[in-house]
């Protein structure tokens, strides 16, 4: 045996989702809309001009994939670290190194950090200087949304590119090219896998090619030969080895029960809300779906009208989160309930858009004076400070501009007569409050 030899072993021990990992653009899975040809992300990359950047979306959806797809195309050095155990010390490490590459060999070096959202405030301080002077190229990778789980100025010196959960198509065809490789996938096996038990896996592996991939290596890798030698995989076969049963529906009727669903819970139809949930569940659907979309409900087709059906919706998605399935319905049924019956408005909703959308249109969002922080401000910010009004100095309301002049006169949120919106509509009122 030579050492040919060993590498191929361990070429053969590692997962098939990481023999499988795409090399090219070209055969990178899914995320059309981050590198279709002519994309802003593809033009940057085959012109070695891509600066640091984030990658957010769900897990098995392609981050790494692309990294070291950006790496590799670009001819620069790759370091990869993991922010759940790297340290400052590490990150030290990789600067030099990136800094010696770019000294000596006039190469560029692409830092890709796995869990970019882990990295403390002191880790990340030690990393931006790095990125200010463009010694290295940072490339985050991460499930958690960056905006709110990251340091700002990390993420104000990055593009943030969000990937989206890969499509049960993309997984399906994904499946069908690991079948059929004899070099990097389970074509040596010839094995005969059913189209069901195809479409299970894709449909049942939540968008994640690397669970899929696993999935499929192990109902193939597990499945006794025939008497031919052969390797049939069934429906059954793919149910043990994604651990999820098989819905008793096809993909269009399984969507318009969740449209049912939902539409009943607006409708405040408690029956048919909680048959159309057990009709999913008894299916194969997983709970916690319909109890985050039952949160989701809460606020915005009940909102303020009821402002305790958040309440009971979220404790149910933490009840059975932590009591599991079967106790676990009991609490769903009855956030069902409640959210059905409750009152109903929309104003929440309409509220955030008309806001959101403000936010991103108007230019002048200037905090008026006298409601900035002046802790460390001029002694004009000062003295304005002092036209600020204490609301508890006048029993708890007083009469004063918040929103910038550009939006001075602008109302979101307009209660309405249904249930306790009564109540906040008629306390706005009696302060002379615009409803």
């Amino acid at each position: 045996m030579d050492l040919f030899d060993f590498n191929d072993n361990e070429e053969k021990a590692k997962p098939l989702a990481e023999r499988m990992r795409a090399s090219t653009l070209d055969d990178f899975v899914g995320q059309r809309h981050l590198v279709a040809e002519g994309s802003l992300l593809r033009r940057a990359i085959a012109l070695d001009r891509l600066g640091s950047c984030i990658f957010w979306g769900p897990p098995g959806c392609g981050k790494t994939t692309l990294a070291n797809i950006i790496a590799t195309r670009t001819n620069a050095a790759f370091i990869k670290l993991n922010a759940v155990n790297a340290g400052v010390a590490d990150v030290k490490k990789a600067v030099d190194q990136a800094r010696d590459n770019l000294k000596l060999f006039n190469r560029r070096t692409y830092l890709m950090l796995d869990e970019c959202h882990r990295f403390s405030k002191t880790q990340s301080d030690s990393l931006l200087p790095a990125i200010e002077q463009g010694t290295i190229v940072f490339i985050g990778s991460t499930t958690e949304n960056p905006y709110a789980s990251m340091t700002p100025a990390i993420v104000s010196r990055c593009r943030v590119f969000e990937f989206k959960a890969l499509t049960s198509a993309e997984i399906r065809g994904a499946l069908e090219r690991a079948l059929h490789d004899k070099r990097k996938g389970l074509g040596a096996y010839a094995a005969q896998v059913e189209d069901a038990a195809l479409d299970h896996i894709a449909d049942m592996a939540g968008g994640d090619l690397r669970t899929a991939y696993n999935a499929l290596e192990l109902a193939v890798l597990t499945t006794p030969p025939q008497a031919d030698g052969s390797i049939h995989v069934t429906l059954a076969d793919a149910e043990q080895s994604i651990q999820r049963k098989a819905l008793s529906y096809n993909e269009d009727l399984y969507y318009d029960l969740l449209s049912a669903f939902c539409k009943s819970l607006r409708g405040s139809d408690s029956n048919a809300a909680l048959y159309y949930a057990m009709r999913l569940i008894e299916g194969g659907c997983d709970p916690l779906l319909l109890l985050r979309r039952l949160v989701v409900h809460s606020a915005e087709d009940v909102g303020m009208a009821d402002p305790n059906a958040l309440v009971v919706a979220t404790s149910a998605l933490t009840a059975f989160q932590n009591i599991g399935y079967p106790e676990g319905l009991i609490p769903l049924s009855e956030a069902i309930i409640y959210v059905c019956e409750a009152d109903k408005s929309g104003a929440v909703k309409k509220a955030m858009l008309a806001a959101r959308r403000d936010a991103r249109e108007n230019r002048d969002d200037a905090v008026p004076a006298y409601l900035r922080d002046v802790s460390y401000g001029s002694r004009s910010m000062k003295e304005a400070r002092e036209n600020y009004r204490y609301p508890h100095d006048y029993g708890g309301w007083v009469e004063q501009q918040y929103l910038p002049d550009s939006l001075k006169d602008h109302v979101y949120y307009a209660p309405t007569d249904n249930g306790y919106e009564k109540t906040v509509k008629a306390i706005r009122k009696g302060k002379g409050m615009p409803s």
